[in-house]
């Protein structure tokens, strides 16, 4: 019955502490919560969770406020996950479905989350190295250029210029790739009926594969083609699993970096470390991409000093991965004080990832 009833004040000290941001006395904790004992009771019990590290006593005579193994421990067994209401739900879906973009879907993404925590949002780009290929279109755009457009799976749309048969003394204000060595396309090779039956016979090789397995795919279209039309075809192939490959997962989105400010953060080593470590995005991302991938209830949590980067010892992170067909392709988080509402933010990331990833093109 101790060990619940000190876990139950444990409870009741976190939530005093993020609620209020003072300090939390015996006294107070027998006159708001209902624990059924007495306040010398209380004391020999919070006695007990300082001795055993989870709560401090910052100055003399002064309450006690929970340390980074008690958030820990509140997070793992005590914290009960809030549902947000329906309001909320709708208010989540209807924002995001009305983006215009992807561009437009992620910077809402990223407000929706700083305003529902008031803390920093962060928000990663689907990554292209991850994606398929959802369509691609062969469009000629005069003499022997090709004009080849790539939509992944996640929604993100890259352009690249294709010149056939070109050298290297390409024009640099384009992306241009040397067609393989081989036959040269003939001047018909980039008719209207001729890019449409290529594409065609691309998009259906492509479906429902991943990047890895884009380049056999398209080795048997090349393979099937007119000798003349290999060297396009092998051309266009290779421009796409470039595209799809490139590195371009270290791009994110940041939201609500202006809440640090506000008064109630109070960081005692100051604000500046933590935006410094903000700017460390690589790091970051490396941070976000582990506390996503690990088990549990989808969404991971880093405590004070759980985190690899020193600017982000007083904060803690909030991270889930999201992806149209439940897979993975980036990861959203939040970033605010240790002292945060643990179950609120919780809530907030599950359900925006959720419906990030119901908005995704599939």
């Amino acid at each position: 019955m101790s060990e619940e009833r000190r876990l139950a004040v444990l409870r009741a000290i976190v939530e005093d502490y993020v609620h209020t941001r003072e300090p939390v006395g015996s006294r107070v904790l027998t006159e708001r919560h209902g624990l059924g004992v007495s306040p010398a009771t209380i004391r020999n019990d919070m006695a007990a969770l300082e001795e055993a590290g989870y709560i401090a006593q910052p100055h003399t005579s002064a309450g006690r406020i929970p340390t980074d193994k008690g958030y820990r421990l509140f997070v793992d067994r005590l914290a009960e996950v809030r549902p947000l209401t329906s309001p909320q739900r709708r208010a989540i879906e209807t924002f995001l479905s009305e983006a215009i973009d992807m561009d437009d879907v992620l910077g809402r993404a990223g407000r929706l989350v700083a305003q529902l925590t008031g803390q920093v949002a962060v928000v990663q780009y689907p990554s292209l190295r991850l994606s398929g290929l959802r369509h691609l279109e062969l469009v000629p755009v005069g003499g022997a250029r090709l004009l080849v457009v790539v939509i992944s799976d996640t929604g993100r749309v890259e352009q690249r210029f294709l010149d056939v048969g070109a050298g290297p003394g390409a024009e640099p204000a384009v992306v241009a790739v040397d067609t393989p060595a081989g036959p040269e396309p003939d001047p018909g090779a980039l008719d209207e009926g001729t890019l449409g039956e290529l594409r065609a016979r691309l998009n259906a090789a492509a479906a429902g594969k991943r990047l890895s397995e884009l380049p056999q795919a398209f080795a048997a279209v090349v393979a099937g083609v007119d000798a003349t039309l290999a060297p396009l075809a092998r051309g266009i192939a290779d421009l796409v699993v470039d595209t799809l490959g490139a590195q371009r997962e270290d791009r994110i989105v940041l939201a609500g970096t202006a809440n640090l400010a506000r008064a109630e953060m109070r960081f005692e080593q100051g604000l500046s470390p933590v935006l410094e470590a903000l700017e460390e995005q690589v790091v970051l991302l490396g941070l976000l991409t582990e506390l996503a991938s690990e088990p549990g209830r989808g969404v991971g949590v880093r405590i004070g000093h759980e985190n690899r980067l020193d600017g982000l010892a007083e904060t803690s992170v909030v991270a889930s991965g999201y992806g149209g067909d439940g897979d993975t392709v980036a990861i959203l988080g939040s970033i605010g004080p240790t002292r945060m509402d643990y179950p609120g933010t919780i809530a907030s990331v599950r359900a925006v990832a959720r419906y990030l990833s119901r908005v995704l093109p599939s």
